[in-house]
């Protein structure tokens, strides 16, 4: 299954990049609940539930199933149906605004007042919507089901109460209040967002925000060819990169983009004819931002995860870690692979104590150097062995410490 991101037909203005504060709360209320999944956050995950008051430990229970497998499209920006617009200008009528951190999210611009005001969105969204998302959240997909009239249908209220009740006693009490009472259910989760901020998160961002920020303009950067280039963004490209048809030349913008979106996730492939970007992931979507702009969202403290949200009607998100992990879930199988082979385990441990050549591997292992070299090569490949020149010899030796985070590795490429 994967995250099909077609990019015939867009340019840098089907997407833009916003740094949401309810997204990063998100993020840290999922790196709370699911300590498991963000052991370098333990520690800050047990401090905040040592000092949290009562009514924060109660919702952080009740509302649990809202940042879970599934994360809720409301903490996301665009929930009005509209993409955040860039700095500095007003999309025209009917038009995409370029690629650019939202309003209200640079630096300066403070957590309250961006926080306020995704808050008043979710408050002034329609009841049916809000029942309709936070229903998606409670059976964790929205593919096999409808709630859009889940207010009015009985079959449809039927249908979420028997696909709750079947995944956990959670979800099935936060459908059932829900459908009790949709203005009270919302009131709550909001009173609980506020609490959250006033007893952890406003410290949070403010750690937070100037990173996202210069990510997401680095990202912009990315996305518009020649865009920063010259200028000095830590990930733009060196001066003499660019050229004035990269910024006109079909193709060459294509490419820009999909280099950009396939930066964001180790287990992303390019793929043309069409040209899109493939993110290898536990559901199935088809996004073409040529037709439905993207919002691109980073995150810090919900790495390595990549979030892909695209429920129907709404503007696809790509919440992604501002340091996307370098080993992906292709690679960490790859490795493990490599080290169930019987002549490749004892080529490693001859390497792991000193290094070798080729020569002296081929004549300790009774193997031909070619048959070495073949080991070797595929070992190098997938970055396990490192080689040494001195003089006419080239010495190969384990890099012990990759060999030591494929444990680690395999863990954090499994949530991708």
């Amino acid at each position: 299954m994967s995250v099909v991101i077609v990019l015939e037909g867009a340019g840098p203005g089907s997407f833009t990049v916003a740094v949401s504060p309810l997204a990063e709360l998100s993020a840290c209320l999922h790196a709370l609940t699911e300590s498991a999944h963000h052991p370098e956050l333990r520690d800050w995950g047990r401090a905040v539930t040592a000092n949290a008051s009562a009514e924060l430990r109660a919702g952080l229970r009740r509302f649990s199933p809202l940042w879970s497998a599934l994360r809720w499209r409301g903490f996301y920006p665009g929930l009005d149906g509209m993409r955040p617009a860039g700095p500095g200008s007003a999309p025209a009528p009917g038009a995409g605004q370029g690629p650019g951190p939202a309003p209200g999210s640079g630096p300066g611009a403070g957590q309250g007042s961006a926080l306020e005001e995704q808050f008043r969105t979710v408050a002034h969204l329609p009841i049916g919507r809000f029942a309709e998302l936070t229903a998606f959240a409670c059976v964790n997909g929205y593919t096999r089901f409808d709630f859009s009239r889940l207010l009015r249908s009985a079959d449809q209220r039927a249908a979420l109460e028997h696909a709750a009740a079947a995944l956990s006693a959670g979800r099935r009490e936060l459908a059932a209040q829900l459908l009790r009472d949709p203005e009270a259910c919302r009131a709550d989760l909001l009173a609980f967002l506020d609490r959250c901020r006033s007893e952890f998160f406003a410290e949070v961002w403010a750690g937070a925000e100037p990173e996202l920020t210069r990510s997401a303009l680095a990202v912009r950067g990315r996305l518009t060819p020649g865009a920063g280039r010259a200028g000095g963004s830590g990930n733009s490209r060196p001066p003499s990169a660019t050229r004035t048809t990269r910024t006109t030349h079909p193709n060459r913008t294509t490419e820009d983009l999909a280099e950009a979106l396939a930066s964001l996730s180790p287990d992303s492939s390019r793929l043309g004819a069409p040209p899109r970007v493939v993110f290898d992931k536990l559901h199935h979507s088809v996004i073409t931002p040529a037709r439905t702009p993207v919002v691109l969202v980073p995150t810090r403290y919900n790495a390595p995860h990549l979030v892909v949200k695209n429920e129907p009607g709404l503007p696809p998100v790509l919440h992604y870690p501002v340091d996307a992990p370098e080993v992906g879930v292709t690679l960490a199988r790859s490795r493990m692979l490599a080290l169930t082979d019987p002549h490749r385990v004892r080529l490693c441990r001859l390497i792991a104590r000193e290094p070798m050549t080729t020569l002296d591997l081929a004549a300790r292992l009774s193997m031909t150097q070619p048959q070495v070299s073949r080991h070797l090569r595929a070992l190098r490949d997938l970055g396990l062995v490192g080689a040494e020149r001195s003089g006419r010899f080239v010495h190969y030796r384990l890099d012990l410490a990759a060999v030591e985070r494929i444990g680690q590795d395999v863990v954090r490429a499994l949530q991708h």
